[in-house]
């Protein structure tokens, strides 16, 4: 823990490990000089079964061989949009993209026609690169209609060695890489149903993902579970940049399903993993039902949306590890906050841990953005090398979010004491207004998911004639447990004020969710004024 005392919502930057000018293709060349015979790579097929695996040697002769392709049909600075799910092909194509200079741009295998598309027309991509299938979702069939009139160079099969490593028109020799140059586009996750492409530096995710893997205190002989969707900065810089940087093993698990990963981590020793709070959530319910030895796992870390207490009691309880909550978004490389190793659980559950190294925070009143007091709800803001270089053919959406001052404005409410520990308390846009006064979902979320018959939850805010807005609350049940809203009011009339406790309670069986797992407010919100779901009594 960082020992601070301060006076005002301001975190400064603080020391750690030096940051470095360095691209993604020099990182796994100073693993594979390093560690050329330790494994960096190991596939897990949909169906759980371990397939093929590589050495770091192994990975980057054939990353480079493939960058060496690449760079015959593509230009430094084009981009190609890359398609799949966590295949290892998909990890080998972020590897070679960054040797030859191209911008990997990403996209969710469960896209339909339009979502791909706009994501190819946005980024200006001149490739995509795709499996013919994943899950029912026929990919191939999809892309056809996609790209219809678009003018795309290529549309590659990645199953098909033979087309991803065909000779073009272009001398075959790699371009030189900066550190500040482009690497990756990557689009928002859609919480507000407007999609942005965050154009992210080499530098700027290769050390994020250091600082990162450095606090959750990897080593050479962690064994990482990657479940999270390489098509997001959990998976392809979190995870594979992280593991790389720290020469251990990382695990691309094809198809998160929860009974799969338990079994990988028996089988396999897995010792660190990550998931959003739906995905523990769902491998702690499996575990119950079918226990397995997890007696390997060292440290789990969630994030990505509200980690309850209960939620929090339950991973340390039942996997008998460490637990690190991490606060972060696309915009930033990702990782803005972290947990400690030697946090308490009391942090753990309430708050989002301090700033990475070399990483400002501020929390910032919304009418004037002035530095708020401690204690004050604000904009939570960042700044640092991580700061994406702004978002793609967007220069006003670029200077709303990053202001004249550098700061990045994540959009989120939180407050910050005199440790520097953030909490979060809701979206600035998703802030309840009932009767003139501010309420926070989050702060009314984690009280309901205390309650035993909960396991997920999103309060949002309805429009009312009287009130302006209500507060809605919208519930998944425990596996066998029915809701009682009776119960359900008087749990949070006895934790919060009675203005706070919901006046809509609604019972759903799934949540719609972005590609990284996050639930989409504003999808329940328009659901339930199309009578989508129906409040229980």
């Amino acid at each position: 823990m960082y020992q601070v005392d301060l006076k005002e919502a301001y975190f400064p930057a603080q020391p750690g490990p030096a940051l470095r000018d360095i691209t993604v293709g020099e990182g796994l060349r100073e693993a594979a000089a390093s560690h050329g015979s330790a494994r960096a790579l190991t596939e897990v097929t949909v169906d759980g079964d371990i397939g093929r695996r590589w050495t770091y040697a192994e990975l980057l002769a054939q990353s480079e061989q493939l960058a060496g392709a690449l760079a015959t049909r593509y230009k430094k600075g084009e981009k190609i949009v890359v398609w799949a799910p966590n295949i290892p092909e998909w990890v080998m194509m972020e590897y070679a993209c960054a040797f030859a200079g191209i911008v990997l741009v990403t996209a969710n295998p469960a896209f339909q026609p339009s979502e791909l598309r706009y994501v190819i027309e946005q980024s200006g991509a001149v490739a995509l690169f795709l499996i013919p299938e994943y899950r029912g979702n026929p990919m191939a069939k999809i892309a056809e209609e996609a790209v219809n009139g678009l003018n795309l160079r290529e549309v590659v099969n990645m199953s098909d060695e033979a087309a991803m490593l065909k000779g073009g028109d272009n001398p075959a020799s790699l371009p030189v890489v900066g550190p500040n140059d482009a690497a990756q586009i990557q689009y928002t996750s859609g919480t507000t149903g407007f999609p942005k492409g965050a154009v992210l530096s080499h530098q700027g995710l290769m050390n994020n993902a250091y600082m990162f893997m450095e606090r959750m205190e990897t080593h050479e002989n962690t064994r990482w579970s990657n479940h999270m969707p390489l098509f997001h900065t959990s998976g392809c810089a979190m995870g594979v940049l992280g593991c790389m940087q720290f020469k251990c093993e990382m695990f691309a698990v094809a198809l998160f399903e929860p009974n799969l990963i338990l079994d990988l981590i028996e089988s396999e020793g897995i010792t660190a993993m990550t998931g959003v709070p739906t995905m523990v959530v769902a491998m702690l319910q499996a575990n119950r039902a079918r226990p397995r030895n997890l007696s390997s796992v060292e440290i789990a870390c969630s994030g990505g949306s509200m980690v309850a207490p209960e939620l929090a009691r339950a991973i340390t309880g039942e996997f008998g590890c460490r637990l690190e909550t991490v606060y972060g978004q696309t915009e930033s490389s990702p990782v803005i906050t972290l947990h400690h190793a030697t946090d308490s659980l009391e942090d753990i559950c309430n708050t989002i841990g301090q700033p990475l190294p070399h990483m400002e925070v501020s929390i910032r009143r919304v009418n004037d953005n002035s530095v708020a007091d401690i204690g004050e709800v604000g904009e939570i803001c960042s700044r640092s090398y991580a700061t994406m270089l702004g978002y793609h053919g967007n220069e006003k959406a670029t200077s709303e979010t990053v202001d004249a001052d550098g700061w990045l404005h994540t959009g989120d409410l939180g407050k910050m004491d005199a440790r520097g520990y953030t909490a979060i308390t809701g979206r600035v846009k998703e802030m309840i207004i009932r009767g003139g006064e501010n309420y926070f979902p989050a702060e009314i979320e984690r009280v309901i998911l205390e309650h035993t018959a909960v396991a997920e939850v999103a309060v949002v805010g309805l429009p009312d004639p009287k009130w302006g807005e209500i507060i809605a609350c919208f519930i998944r049940a425990e596996d066998g447990q029915s809701l009682d809203v009776g119960g359900l009011h008087a749990h949070c009339r006895e934790h919060l004020a009675p203005q706070k406790t919901p006046a809509v309670w609604c019972e759903v069986t799934e949540f719609p969710l972005t590609g990284s797992g996050k639930i989409q407010k504003f999808a329940l919100r328009d659901g339930f004024e199309e009578g989508a779901y129906k409040p229980i009594s």
